[in-house]
């Protein structure tokens, strides 16, 4: 059965604090409504310093959500690894899932925005190293034991609910990122369709002698808003989506592999890429995809369209395809 996502970036280019807490609330609102309706997940992310407004503190947004739902998981891809304390996350990962019974999954990423590192005052060049660092505090202070943290023993409390430990993937695109998730025997998020990197990451669970599983996004997975009028739809909110596909074009150079990739300039040349689509009902089931991801707030899109949107996916969209 195909899985359903509803993304939550909050991106609000005109975003006053009024208008914000708005967004805010909604948000949480409509996770509470995709809960009821049997979408299966929430999806929210990080990022810092932005002058969009971009989501900044997931793991806050994630407990809002989790706490007004019931069912629905929480997915955060990706945090930033090395801009956490590893002690203060194992800590706060765990008391969210206590608080879910287990619904919240985190992927864990090193970024690729150098200025991110900046303004926390951390060291780019050392990431790599940062990242090993907070992975393997996670999973052992998720133990509930004494273990040593940089020169002193310690102990993280409480111990989570998911046994042995909350759902940890390694997040990237890179050689270096498959080695590190084989090496710990956690799963591997690759960035983009890169089955390549899967290969090489099954070579290396053999290598270390330990087990994982990928989960790879599909060769196609772009990110959907529904209309009864998508020619209407373009016309009146296609700038929300460029908005944001020329954000992540400027932070995007070099060997950076992502699963959202634009080179758009224009509205029109957004809706020939097929990234970002706007779509009847009727067309989206039609679509037959594995992973239906709606972005029902894209770019600061209206709330009123918003939950437009998410009403026809929910109503019309999610019945058909899990009907098969």
């Amino acid at each position: 059965m195909p899985v359903s996502v509803v993304r939550f970036n909050l991106v609000d280019p005109d975003g006053t604090p009024e208008s914000l807490s708005a967004r805010y609330q909604a948000a949480v609102e409509m996770a509470v409504y995709a809960d009821e309706r049997g979408i299966d997940t929430v999806q929210t992310e990080e990022h810092h310093g932005v002058a969009n407004n971009w989501l900044s503190s997931p793991f806050t947004f994630a407990g809002a959500v989790l706490g007004a739902t019931r069912r629905i998981a929480v997915t955060v891809s990706a945090i930033i690894g090395p801009l956490h304390d590893p002690l203060r996350l194992a800590e706060d990962i765990a008391v969210l899932d206590l608080l879910s019974g287990g619904r919240l999954v985190t992927v864990a990423g090193i970024g690729y925005r150098p200025e991110e590192y900046a303004q926390f005052d951390v060291e780019w060049k050392r990431r790599g190293k940062l990242q090993d660092e907070l992975l393997e505090t996670l999973l052992k202070a998720w133990s509930g034991e004494e273990f040593t943290f940089r020169g002193r023993r310690v102990r993280v409390t409480p111990r989570p609910f998911t046994q042995p430990h909350p759902l940890l993937l390694v997040g990237g695109s890179s050689q270096a990122a498959a080695r590190r998730a084989a090496r710990l025997g956690l799963p591997l998020f690759p960035s983009a369709h890169l089955p390549e990197l899967e290969t090489y990451y099954k070579e290396k669970l053999v290598e270390y002698g330990t087990e994982g599983w990928t989960m790879m996004p599909t060769e196609t997975t772009p990110l959907l808003h529904l209309s009864e009028d998508p020619d209407r739809g373009w016309a009146e909110y296609g700038a929300h989506f460029l908005h944001e596909a020329r954000t992540y074009a400027s932070w995007q150079s070099g060997d950076i592999k992502s699963a959202v990739k634009s080179a758009a300039s224009t509205v029109e040349e957004l809706r020939a890429e097929g990234v970002y689509r706007i779509l009847t009902p009727e067309q989206c089931v039609a679509q037959g995809l594995d992973n239906y991801v709606l972005h029902p707030l894209s770019g600061g899109m209206p709330l009123e369209e918003g939950w437009r949107s998410l009403r026809l996916f929910a109503e019309k969209v999610i019945p058909a395809v899990s009907a098969g």
